[in-house]
């Protein structure tokens, strides 16, 4: 079973607006609304992909039920624990250019915290672990630490998809696929990468500490990926890009299904790569059979 971790979900409020002005009322051309955070897009994308999960982390208030009700509609698993407060709200504005407004999620007390880990418990052995998106500051900063030390007693692999200091903090503890972009990568070491080859020299020095596979998105020029196996470059495909949101963790997602199905990273990559593909030229997280319409113009190169 793969279980997905959101600490922090939100619904993503999405409104396109043909020409926003600062200062006046605009108003919306389209507006859309869909359960989001980081571990949630992962449940989402794998479960139109065909690959069961339960989905964990707190809702809270009628903002919260919505995400269930959404989850539930998508015939998605979720444990989340009920929590006081209303689950945040993130304005997506969608004009000229892209403009996020986060709002503040609901404070997580310790009797939630207690419920959650008795959820967290029920991983076995042969589990997949994603700790997808920020550790909110309510929180303890050393949260997904202190998950992914329970993971290793289980013998469970675990997928890291954040940044910054909760990353550098966590590949002391070897996690099966870490996926930073190469701004997040370049952080890291204290950097900027400017090209591939720089992208190659920094994920080998993480696989050398023992974390087994780093992707490393490469915006529209695709991915790598730095595997015991070898190093792979996926060419993204073209098309018109509608989305950014939600692209990184199709392509987690992608990548979790393509693995549970052949077991090769390479091919892993190349459907993670269509996935992620796909949602950016769609304006929901992508469908299974957009993947598949893509998997063919995806070119891995072997470096």
């Amino acid at each position: 079973m793969i279980y997905t971790v959101t600490l922090n979900p939100s619904i993503d409020y999405v409104m396109k607006v043909d020409l926003f002005q600062e200062g006046t009322v605009n108003r919306a051309q389209e507006v859309m609304y869909y359960p989001g955070g980081k571990g949630i897009n992962v449940s989402r994308v794998l479960t139109r992909l065909g690959v069961p999960n339960t989905a964990l982390g707190f809702t809270a208030g009628f903002t919260g039920e919505f995400i269930k009700e959404k989850m539930l509609e998508e015939d998605i698993k979720e444990r989340f624990v009920e929590v006081a407060g209303k689950t945040r709200i993130n304005v997506k504005l969608k004009a000229e250019s892209e403009t996020e407004i986060n709002g503040a999620g609901p404070i997580v007390n310790e009797e939630g915290m207690e419920l959650f880990l008795r959820q967290f418990a029920r991983i076995t052995e042969g589990d997949v672990v994603v700790l997808a998106g920020s550790i909110p500051e309510t929180m303890k900063s050393t949260m997904y630490v202190d998950l992914i030390k329970k993971c290793a007693l289980k013998n469970v692999k675990v997928v890291v998809d954040t940044g910054g200091k909760t990353l550098k903090n966590i590949l002391a503890y070897k996690p099966f696929l870490i996926k930073p972009n190469h701004h997040e990568l370049g952080d890291l070491f204290g950097v900027e990468i400017k090209d591939r080859k720089e992208a190659i020299m920094y994920a080998a020095k993480i696989h050398e500490q023992g974390v087994e596979n780093i992707i490393v998105s490469l915006a529209g020029d695709g991915a790598l990926l730095y595997s015991s196996e070898g190093v792979y470059v996926a060419k993204a495909p073209k098309g018109e890009v509608k989305n950014s949101v939600g692209a990184g963790d199709s392509l987690v997602a992608g990548f979790l299904a393509g693995y549970s199905i052949s077991g090769n990273v390479k091919e892993a990559l190349q459907y993670g790569v269509a996935a992620g593909s796909a949602t950016a030229f769609s304006n929901d997280l992508c469908q299974k059979f957009q993947v598949q319409s893509l998997l063919e113009k995806i070119n891995i190169e072997v470096v």
